[in-house]
Formats: C-alpha cells, sequence, structure tokens
C-alpha cells in the first residue's frame, strides 16, 4: 500500500495514534491528528514528532469537516469504529482501518500474531523470548509496547515480528495476514464495546480472516468456542490442550508438555519446569512453544527459555515478602475471568484487592471462587458496590470498602498474616482512578516497598 501524498487522518492521540501519524507523515502521506480532547488535557503527550514531522494536530474537535479531501481514516484502539465520524466516513467511502493495519501494509517481515481475551501479553512476550534465540532480527509489539507500526517500521525482510493483539484493533484489520496466529480463549469482555458475545468473537476472528493454507493456526481445543472455530480457518489448525491427549497438537500427558505433528512426536520439557503460577499460564506455555514451532525455534531453544522466563509484570508478579506475607501485583486482570485465573493459581488464605471500573460482565462465578479461597476482600473504585452486593449474594463474609489503593494496601497489612498472600487482582478496568493498568500496578508495587 503506497502512502505517498495520501490525506490521512488519525483519530486518537493516545501512543498509537502519535506512533501512526508520525510513520506516516514520514512515508509521504499528509496526516492530520485529531483527538477530541483538547491540548489542555493531553499535557502528558509527547507531541515532539508530531511537530518535527510536520503532522497537522485538530484537537478537541472530531466533526465532519476533518473528512474533507481525505482518502483514508486510521482509527486508534481506544475509539470503536461504530461512532458517528467513522460512519460517516464509511459512507463517503473513505476507506477505514486500524493502527495495526498500516502496520502489516509497511512491514516487510512475518508476523507471528496472539489474541484472545487473557493471556496475550505472556504468551506474546514468551514467543518474542523464543524467537530472539534464532538470532533473527525480532519485534515485540501491539497492544504490548510501542505501538506496532512504529516498531515494524525498520525490521527488514530478514526479521520477525511478534505482536499482540487486541478485539479493538482487529476492528479495523483489512488485509492483516499472520504467518502464525493464536487464539488463546474467549469469554465474555469490552462487551460495551462490542455489545454481543457474537460480535467480539467474529472480532477475534478476524485475525485469520486472510491466512491461506501456507500459514498457521494455534487454537485452544480446551475451549470450545475456540474450539469451533477450526471448521472456519483457511490456515493449518494446530490444537493445543492442558487436559486432553491430541492425535495432532501439543499438550501435556504424565507431566510433559508433547508436540505430535505430521506423525512425529517431540518430548519438550516437564510441567514442573516452568517457573509461572497457575493452570492458565501452562496453557499460554502450549500456545507459545506452539507459535515457536511453526517459527522455526529449536526444541532446546524452547525449554532454556521456559525454565528461565518468570512472567510479565503486573500479571501475578510477586512483590515482596514482608513479615512472612507475600504480595502479588496481578493489576493486568481487567476482567472476572482474568481475576478467576489468579486465584486458581493460589491455595486458599488470600486477601484479594478488587475493583475499579465496572465491565458489567456476571461475577457469579468469580465470587462463588471468592468464598472458597478469600479470607477477606478490599473493595475500590467505582464497580465497590455492584462488587459488594454479588459478594453478599454468595456468602462472602469479610468485605471491606476503601477510597484508594494506598487505604487498600495499608488495611492488607494490618490485617494480614503469616499464612496469607495479598493478591491485588482488580478484575475491572483501571480508568476510574488511572490512567491505564500499568499505572495502577506500578502505584500498588510502591506502596508494598514503602511498608
Amino acid at each position: 500500500m503506497d502512502f505517498i501524498g495520501k490525506r490521512v487522518l488519525v483519530l486518537g492521540a493516545g501512543i498509537s495514534g502519535i506512533s501512526v501519524a508520525c510513520v506516516l507523515q514520514n512515508r509521504g502521506a499528509q496526516v492530520t491528528l485529531s483527538d477530541s480532547k483538547p491540548q489542555e488535557l493531553l499535557k502528558n503527550k509527547d507531541f515532539s514528532c508530531i511537530h518535527e514531522s510536520g503532522v497537522t494536530l485538530a484537537l478537541g474537535r472530531q466533526d465532519e469537516g476533518l473528512l474533507e479531501g481525505v482518502d483514508w481514516v486510521v482509527v486508534s484502539p481506544g475509539i470503536s469504529i461504530n461512532i458517528p465520524l467513522i460512519k460517516s466516513a464509511k459512507s463517503r467511502n473513505i476507506k477505514v482501518m486500524s493502527e495495526i493495519e498500516v502496520a502489516y501494509q509497511i512491514c516487510p517481515a512475518p508476523i507471528l500474531a496472539v489474541t484472545g481475551t487473557n493471556g496475550k501479553t505472556t504468551t506474546t512476550t514468551l514467543i518474542g523470548e523464543m524467537v530472539k534465540t534464532t538470532d533473527r532480527n525480532v519485534v515485540v509489539g501491539g497492544n504490548i509496547g510501542l505501538a506496532l507500526s512504529q516498531e515494524v517500521a525498520e525490521v527488514g525482510e530478514k526479521g520477525i515480528v511478534v505482536a499482540e493483539i487486541s478485539s479493538f484493533q482487529l476492528e479495523g484489520s483489512i488485509d492483516f495476514r499472520p504467518r502464525v496466529a493464536a487464539i488463546l480463549n474467549i469469554t465474555p469482555d469490552h462487551l460495551d464495546r462490542h455489545h454481543s458475545m457474537e460480535n467480539y468473537i467474529a472480532m477475534k476472528e478476524r485475525i485469520f480472516a486472510n491466512q491461506t493454507s501456507d500459514d498457521y493456526i494455534v487454537l485452544n481445543y480446551d475451549d470450545l468456542t475456540v474450539r469451533e472455530m477450526a471448521s472456519k480457518v483457511p490456515s493449518k489448525v494446530f490444537f493445543f490442550s492442558r487436559q486432553t491427549e491430541l492425535t495432532s497438537g501439543i499438550f501435556v500427558k504424565d507431566g510433559m508438555i508433547i508436540i505430535k505433528w505430521q506423525g512425529k512426536n517431540y518430548a519438550v520439557v516437564p510441567v514442573s519446569k516452568i517457573q509461572l503460577r497457575g493452570g492458565h499460564n501452562i496453557e499460554n506455555v502450549l500456545a507459545a512453544c506452539g507459535v515457536a514451532f511453526f517459527a522455526g525455534v529449536s526444541l532446546s531453544a524452547m525449554v532454556k527459555t521456559l525454565i528461565n522466563f518468570t512472567g510479565v509484570e503486573h500479571r501475578i508478579e510477586m512483590v515482596s515478602t514482608i513479615n512472612g506475607v507475600t504480595y502479588y501485583n496481578d493489576s493486568k486482570a481487567t476482567n472476572p475471568e482474568s481475576s478467576i485465573k489468579a486465584l486458581e493459581a493460589f491455595d486458599k488464605n488470600i486477601i484479594l484487592i478488587a475493583g475499579g471500573r465496572d465491565k458489567n460482565t456476571d461475577l457469579t462465578v468469580f465470587m462463588q471462587l471468592i468464598k472458597e479461597k478469600v479470607d477477606h476482600l478490599i473493595l475500590l473504585g467505582e464497580a465497590k458496590e455492584r462488587f459488594e452486593e454479588a459478594a453478599i449474594a454468595q456468602g462472602v463474609n469479610q468485605i471491606h470498602s476503601v477510597t484508594s489503593l494506598a487505604a487498600a494496601v495499608q488495611l492488607a497489612q494490618q490485617i494480614a498474616k503469616k499464612t496469607q498472600v495479598v493478591l491485588l487482582s482488580p478484575a475491572c478496568a483501571s480508568y476510574d482512578m488511572f490512567a491505564s493498568y500499568e499505572e495502577r500496578g506500578k502505584l500498588f508495587k510502591k506502596l508494598v516497598y514503602e511498608l
């Protein structure tokens, strides 16, 4: 896709929008970057590349006048393709695409892509570490770290790109085609944006929409929704399973991870040698090994990576042990299903800090597990009243309400005993009190270190 001389409107002045605006301007496009917020509310944004490259800023407005003479609209992940301005653009036959579509169009290297409701960051990071052993130039990006369009700009055709891809990013994909893709799991999430599970699933399925028989898709056999996608994919299907011995794919048997493919069996590594906590992380490991297998990573390199990999920041991250109580940062758990996986990684005796911006997903199973495993539930944020009602309905007794994360940590320290762990696993988005789950997690760690 040739961007030279094209007039492009980029919507959203976040990391993704700023990056893709600069990338396109430097490739010869005439770019306008728009955000509905005025400049005084964007003071923490770094616009240096915008000014240097000559991108036009249109802040504090997103009216239809911005569409005059525009060839393409590029949408940041935080902006829905269903807003009136995007609908107007489509009615004018202006092509609308996501930032990852731009990245795909300018990327000369093959892309390995990971999506799913939970586990994307851990799996993507692990794949990146594995692929680095092949001595190729490796870029890891997408919904993790820097914008993918910025990361792939200099990768080269002999390199390889590992990308975490969200449903928001897939909304505006057009030709996006990963050589190897993985779908980890599907549980209710972002329904405030996608409005129904059917739409949410359809967005996830876009990751394989343009694949061919030369490509591969790694699917979770244990997740029925994901398993059933196999009948729709045009690429070669490779299942992974933690629960079932597969005739073809990657699975666990007698405590050993096994790959079966094209009549050959490969013993990878004993599960006991993996440092990551929880059954959900075994699933992430299986998916990562599946993707790495088709990316040409040797079994010995997989093993070495797996036994040394301790996880990613903000995902069941051990922070510190104070007076016999260990504190864990799981700020990346932004929905109940993710927090359920965190709770399952521990025995009982948990002091759980939860709450934030409510996604209004069902809390029944989450609260049932809290009743079973949690000694004290500390709630904060916009969701705390609904969470408390749901907890009481399931018979949870020790419930505490606080007004800040600092108060939550202080209370946890006061009531914690040596047999317990303190776990921040909010089951909510962070935007009621923080700019991101990263900011929330970093503050939690700071507060714990100050103890």
